[in-house]
């Protein structure tokens, strides 16, 4: 590029005349490389708007960023000269195109320029873990052939576009931990190849979207956000469902449908009535979070556990009565129990003592209404154990260690012990 004091009117008439043929040169020089570079003008032109757009005192030495130099041809020099991207083999007489644009998450503290729509053949467009900031532009409706995007830890504002459905090609879509906020958009549904849709840690309101449409989908990860309503009818081949810490209200029984889920976490929201017996039941399932709601009652009785893989069951903090369930011993790969802060009533069942370190490893029952004496089993294998049986009304020496900490006084234990 030529610099602009070369030819300044200040200094046009004093050049040297032997300097006007060179400068001419390399002018001609310049055009000649655009005319045989490798890369679209119009996609250099894009990365070079979002390195503008970038504060140069946030590019880090190290980065990405500082690779990218513009003196060469970006699919010429992929690696050390244009660290994240990737580009197509140009073919007859077409250009290479940027296909793939992913920066290293080094703090990158900007916006997202217009001209990013330009990148018409991007697949992959990964700007995590930096500053971006503002809201994002309606350009990138042109990225109609990304699989993947993803802008998560950036600072991104405003609302979710009407205009997301037009990426039909999208598999996964991960914007997490932004500013993001307003209604989940109903045309996300039709968005049928998405298999994650990550919107975790925002600001997004309102009920969630009837997305059962979206078939392949296998991740839903909401959490943190301030939707409110109940669950809709969700994909039938979900995995991983996360929507804790919101305002949800309603039941689970929903989910019994959901054979391939493994992971839900559906905690500190309003969900109230049963932990159903079929969620508990589900046959793929690994990790159960509903603790910090409002359910009532868990249904263990008559399952016999054969098969389940359910591994970590976390009710705490909910308002559950009744006694403990002894079927939970048969479920078979069960580690991990925490039913503390509830309402729970009568005797620990002795069937607990036997499966006490095989295998559970963690058992948190405090802040209950516990009574009795504890399963004699509780006492050799208990110091390998976490968890806690303090703030019952159980007989519980405190020469074992899940019983140290205080018993409830005997006048809160009166009256609740056989409930």
């Amino acid at each position: 590029m030529i610099h602009p004091h070369c030819c300044s009117n200040q200094n046009m008439h004093s050049l040297d005349s032997s300097l006007c043929p060179m400068s001419f040169a390399t002018l001609v020089s310049f055009f000649l490389t655009l005319s045989h570079s490798l890369t679209l003008q119009s996609d250099i032109e894009a990365l070079q708007a979002l390195k503008l757009s970038v504060d140069p005192n946030m590019i880090p030495p190290s980065s990405y960023l500082t690779t990218w130099d513009f003196s060469v041809d970006p699919c010429d020099n992929i690696g050390p000269k244009f660290l994240g991207i990737l580009c197509s083999s140009p073919s007859n007489n077409s250009k290479s195109r940027i296909t793939t644009l992913e920066l290293d998450g080094a703090g990158y503290d900007g916006f997202l320029p217009p001209r990013i729509g330009t990148l018409t053949e991007l697949t992959s467009l990964d700007l995590s873990r930096n500053r971006f900031r503002g809201p994002l532009p309606d350009a990138l409706k042109n990225l109609n052939k990304l699989t993947r995007l993803s802008l998560s830890g950036n600072f991104f504002t405003g609302g979710i576009w009407t205009w997301i459905y037009r990426l039909k090609k999208v598999e996964r879509i991960d914007l997490s931990e932004n500013c993001l906020s307003g209604r989940i958009p109903a045309r996300i549904s039709k968005l049928r190849r998405l298999t994650q849709l990550s919107l975790s840690k925002n600001e997004f309101s309102e009920r969630i979207p009837n997305i059962y449409a979206l078939q392949k989908l296998q991740i839903l990860d909401l959490d943190s956000n301030m939707l409110i309503g109940s669950l809709p009818k969700l994909p039938p081949r979900l995995r991983t469902l996360r929507l804790s810490h919101n305002k949800l209200t309603g039941h689970i029984t929903s989910l019994v449908n959901l054979d391939h889920l493994i992971c839900v976490d559906v905690s500190d929201n309003w969900f109230t009535g049963p932990i159903n017996r079929g969620v508990l039941a589900l046959p793929r399932l690994s990790h159960l979070n509903v603790s910090f709601n409002q359910f009532t009652k868990m249904e263990v009785n008559n399952y016999f556990g054969s098969g389940s893989r359910l591994r970590t069951l976390d009710a705490q903090r909910n308002h559950l009565r009744g006694h403990l369930p002894v079927k939970l011993v048969n479920f078979e790969r069960l580690e991990v129990i925490n039913l503390a802060h509830n309402q729970i009533t009568g005797q620990i069942p002795m069937a607990y003592g036997q499966r006490l370190g095989r295998p559970w490893r963690t058992l948190f029952l405090d802040y209950n209404f516990l009574s009795g004496r504890i399963p004699p089993e509780f006492g050799p294998v208990a110091v390998r154990i976490r968890g806690s049986l303090a703030n019952n009304c159980l007989s519980c020496p405190l020469r074992i260690p899940l019983c140290r900490g205080q018993q409830r006084h005997a006048s809160a234990c009166h009256g609740v012990t056989d409930g």
